[in-house]
C-alpha cells in the first residue's frame, strides 16, 4: 500500500481547525518498510481474574481499539488466532509440554471454579497462591489462547514471513515448569523460544517489565543458546525477589544471563542510556539470530503496581532501539496494571514497529474513549510521578561497569548443535533454590569432598544438586 493511500484511509477531522489530520506520518528516515505481523485472539480479552485483581485482560481490548483506531491494522499482516477453527490442540499441548510438566498441564486442564480434592492437594503441594493466580472460569482456554498467539508470532519469524511479529497478550514471564506464579499460568515466552530454537541457533531475550523475568531466566539458566537479560526493580520484598547482579547462569549457561537491578523512580534518560550501553556490546558479542522483547508496561510512571517513572515514549525508545538492530524480533506484552497507559504504550510501540510516528491526539469515535480523559492523548505526562529517583549516577555507573565486565567474559557467539535439548530434565526450581542464597555451609563440591567436615542437610542437598547437574550434562541437556 502506498504512503498516500495509507494516510488517506487514516485521518481524523479536527473541529477546532476545520481540517482533516493524518493519524500518523511515515518515518522518512527509513527507506525499507519493515514487515510486521500482528497476532491476536479476540477472546483473550474476555477473561476476568476477579474484581479486585490488578491483572485486567480487558487492557487487550483497549490496545486493539487504539491500534485499529489509528489504522495500523491496515498496514500489517493481521493474524486472528482461533483455537477452534485453525489450531490443533494436541499439537499445541505437545509444544507446551516441551517446558511445562504433564502433571501441571493436566492440573490446569482439569481445573474448574469448584476445584476437586485432588486439585486442591496439588495447590497445597506446590505452594500455589491462588490470590496471585486465582482459579477463574475458562482458565485453561485463556492460557491456550495467549500461548497459541505467541506461537503464531514465532511461526512467522521461523518462516521468515515477518521481520517483527507482535502478540501483546503474551509475555507472562513468571510461570514456572510446575506451577503458576505472579499472575502467569503458562510461560508462553519459554514455549515460544523453544520453538524458535528449532530454526535459530541463538536467541536473545530482553525484559523491560518492572518485575524480574524469573520464569524465563530459570528455564534457560543452564544453556548458552538463550541469553536472558532483565531490567527490573530489585530489593526488599519486591516480587519476585530475584534478579541480583550475581545471577549469571551455571554450567554451559555461565555468563549467558544478565540482570540489571534498579531502584525506585528511574526516568527515561537514565533508563534508556543504561539500556543502550548494555544491549549494544551484548548484541555484538552474542550475535543473536532472533530477539524476543518482553514489553511489560508496569515500568511506566503511575502504574498501579510499579515504582518507575518511565513515559510512553521512554518505554518505546527501548523498542525502537532493539528494532534498529535489524534482527528478527518478537514483541510480547507482560505486566501493566493501569489499562489506559498499557494500551497507549503498546499502540505506540506497534507504530514504532511499522516505522510510523503516531499523532498525539487520540482518534475520534474510539470505543471507551473516556478511559483516556482528561487529556485524550497518546503521550500523557507519566514521568512526573511523586516517586523520587533513587538511582544515583554513581549507582548506575557502577552497575554498568559490572555488567560490561561480565559481557567481556563472553568468548564470542557460541556454536551449538541444533538438535540439542535446552531444558534440564530435573526440576530447575531445585537448582535455583541452591543458587538463590548460598552461605558458608554451601561449599564448592571439591572442597566438600576434601574435608572431614560433618555434612549438614544443606551440604548433602548441595551435593545432590551438583550430581543432578552432572547427570544432565552427560545426557546432553547442558
Amino acid at each position: 500500500m502506498s504512503s498516500g493511500n495509507i494516510q488517506a484511509e487514516t485521518f481524523f477531522y479536527d473541529e477546532k481547525t476545520d481540517r482533516t489530520i493524518p493519524l500518523f506520518e511515515l518515518n522518512n528516515n527509513l527507506t525499507n518498510k519493515t514487515r510486521v505481523s500482528y497476532h491476536r485472539n479476540a477472546d483473550t480479552a474476555n477473561y476476568h481474574y476477579g474484581p479486585f485483581h490488578p491483572m485486567k485482560p480487558f487492557r487487550l481490548r483497549l490496545t486493539d481499539n487504539l491500534v485499529t483506531g489509528y489504522g495500523l491494522h491496515n498496514i500489517m499482516d493481521l493474524y486472528e488466532v482461533d483455537l477452534e477453527q485453525n489450531y490443533n490442540i494436541n499439537m499445541l499441548e505437545d509444544k507446551i509440554l516441551k517446558f511445562h510438566s504433564k502433571e501441571y498441564l493436566n492440573f490446569l486442564k482439569n481445573l474448574n471454579d469448584n476445584s476437586d480434592q485432588e486439585n486442591k492437594k496439588y495447590l497445597i503441594k506446590n505452594d500455589i497462591d491462588d490470590n496471585d493466580c486465582p482459579i477463574f472460569h475458562g482458565l485453561y482456554k485463556y492460557c491456550l489462547n495467549y500461548t497459541s498467539t505467541t506461537l503464531s508470532a514465532v511461526e512467522c519469524i521461523k518462516q521468515k514471513k515477518s521481520d517483527i511479529a507482535i502478540n501483546w497478550s503474551g509475555g507472562l514471564h513468571h510461570a514456572k515448569k510446575f506451577k503458576p506464579s505472579g499472575f502467569c499460568y503458562l510461560n508462553d515466552i519459554v514455549v515460544g523460544i523453544l520453538d524458535l530454537l528449532k530454526t535459530h541457533a541463538r536467541v536473545l531475550y530482553i525484559d523491560i517489565d518492572i518485575h524480574h523475568g524469573d520464569g524465563v531466566q530459570e528455564a534457560f539458566y543452564l544453556t548458552d543458546r538463550v541469553f536472558t537479560i532483565s531490567f527490573h526493580k530489585y530489593g526488599g520484598y519486591f516480587f519476585p525477589m530475584t534478579g541480583a547482579l550475581q545471577e549469571t547462569g551455571v554450567a554451559k549457561g555461565k555468563n549467558y544471563c544478565l540482570n540489571v537491578p534498579l531502584m525506585d523512580g528511574i526516568k527515561d534518560y537514565e533508563y534508556t542510556q543504561l539500556f543502550k550501553s548494555i544491549i549494544t556490546p551484548l548484541v555484538e558479542s552474542y550475535n543473536p539470530e532472533c530477539v524476543v522483547l518482553q514489553c511489560g508496561t508496569d515500568s511506566l510512571g503511575y502504574d498501579r503496581l510499579g515504582t518507575f517513572n518511565l513515559t510512553v515514549k521512554g518505554h518505546g525508545e527501548c523498542v525502537k532501539y532493539v528494532k534498529s538492530l535489524g534482527i528478527p524480533l518478537v514483541l510480547v506484552g507482560g505486566g501493566g496494571y493501569t489499562p489506559p497507559n498499557v494500551s497507549r504504550a503498546w499502540c505506540y510501540e506497534t507504530g514504532i514497529a511499522n516505522d510510523l510516528i503516531l499523532r498525539e491526539k487520540l482518534p475520534d469515535n474510539l470505543p471507551f474513549k473516556d478511559y483516556y480523559s482528561p487529556d485524550y492523548s497518546l503521550y500523557p505526562e507519566l514521568g512526573d510521578s511523586i516517586l523520587t529517583d533513587m538511582n544515583s549516577k554513581t549507582f548506575l555507573n557502577d552497575t554498568r561497569i559490572r555488567l560490561l565486565e561480565q559481557i567481556r567474559y563472553l568468548q564470542g557467539a557460541p556454536s551449538v548443535r541444533m538438535d540439542s535439548e535446552y531444558i534440564p530434565s530435573k526440576d530447575i526450581q531445585e537448582i535455583m533454590m541452591y543458587l538463590k542464597k548460598p552461605d558458608k555451609e554451601v561449599l564448592e563440591y571439591d572442597d566438600i569432598c576434601n574435608t572431614d567436615y560433618e555434612k549438614t542437610d544443606k551440604v548433602l542437598e548441595h551435593e545432590r544438586i551438583l550430581q543432578m547437574l552432572k547427570e544432565d550434562s552427560r545426557a546432553g541437556y547442558l
